[in-house]
């Protein structure tokens, strides 16, 4: 792999003329250029997954001589709409980078935005996160047979607590209730919040159901305080004993991705010089060490596959969105 000398005009298609990133001969040990000067736009507030995502870059990038001067900055709101249409128009400095994800999908059309994900160009995916759909243990719901039942007896009677309205949470209970027959305009959603916000809710018996990605609730279900009624993998996630939708028979799948986004219209070299460094970057065992610890699952895609998967992950995502009833 040959040693870039520099990475110039990463930023031109938004016209930025700040601190423009560049790489540098890398040690003889190290095959990829190191790249300086990158900010990553975290589109949320500290703490979350974009944060967590953004920060781990940073680290393994910095450590790993992969990059230097790597710096972090939120841009929190609308689900991540706000720090997207930072990324795309700002003219006053340079954001090298955004962290994205399935959320991201959704909240662009329910928000209206301005700027879509067509004005960045889709770097990789790194990792995912399945979800389980949970209640409280003492709730009389012991199996997904039982929601399903309750469901179709009377669907205002189940409440679908989860984060926000067109979040992965509302999505996967959309494809819940379409995979049973059922009416999703008539899906009693509560946006419950996150975290502890949400665990407090199923808990205390004011949401029927809740969700979040399987590291989030992990804790409570070995607790025995939460039951599990299925999750939405492929396939059994090894070393989590939840059933799949899919072996219950419910053709449900769906995984809260999360990727990183360059700018528009990048020249052919910088799109892979900063691909070759993601790539090298994820193989290394300290991100991996990291994902392990924090429950995401590798599903690492460079550019041109991930740009593929993207195009028919909007198609399915956005039809949903319009069939919950969320966008006109």
């Amino acid at each position: 792999m040959a040693v870039r000398k520099s990475l110039t005009g990463i930023l031109a298609a938004a016209a930025l003329t700040a601190g423009a990133l560049f790489a540098t001969p890398a040690p003889a040990q190290n095959k990829t250029a190191e790249i300086k000067g990158i900010e990553i736009i975290a589109p949320a507030n500290a703490g979350g997954g974009y944060d967590q995502h953004a920060r781990a870059m940073q680290q393994v990038l910095q450590n790993h001589k992969l990059a230097s001067n790597v710096q972090v900055m939120n841009i929190p709101g609308a689900g991540g709409t706000i720090g997207l249409s930072q990324f795309v128009t700002s003219r006053k400095r340079n954001p090298g980078l955004m962290i994205s994800g399935l959320g991201m999908v959704g909240a662009i059309l329910i928000n209206k935005s301005p700027v879509t994900l067509d004005q960045v160009t889709p770097l990789a995916r790194l990792t995912g996160e399945y979800q389980p759909i949970v209640v409280a243990a003492d709730s009389p719901i012991r199996t997904l047979d039982d929601l399903i039942a309750k469901f179709k007896a009377d669907p205002g009677s189940v409440s679908w607590g989860g984060f926000a309205v067109g979040s992965p949470d509302h999505i996967l209970y959309g494809l819940i209730v379409k995979a049973i027959g059922g009416d999703v305009a008539k899906m009693n959603y509560i946006a419950a919040g996150a975290g502890g916000e949400m665990m407090a809710s199923v808990l205390g018996g004011h949401i029927t159901v809740a969700t979040g990605g399987y590291n989030e609730l992990a804790s409570q279900l070995q607790a025995g305080k939460l039951r599990a009624l299925g999750i939405s993998a492929p396939q059994r996630v090894p070393g989590v004993d939840i059933p799949t939708f899919k072996e219950q028979g419910l053709d449900v799948e769906l995984v809260n991705w999360r990727a990183v986004m360059a700018p528009g219209s990048l020249k052919a070299a910088d799109k892979q010089a900063l691909d070759e460094a993601v790539g090298a970057m994820v193989r290394t065992d300290e991100w991996k060490q990291i994902a392990k610890e924090r429950g995401w699952i590798d599903l690492y895609l460079p550019s041109d596959q991930f740009t593929a998967l993207l195009k028919d992950e909007r198609a399915r995502i956005e039809g949903l969105i319009t069939e919950l009833g969320l966008v006109k």
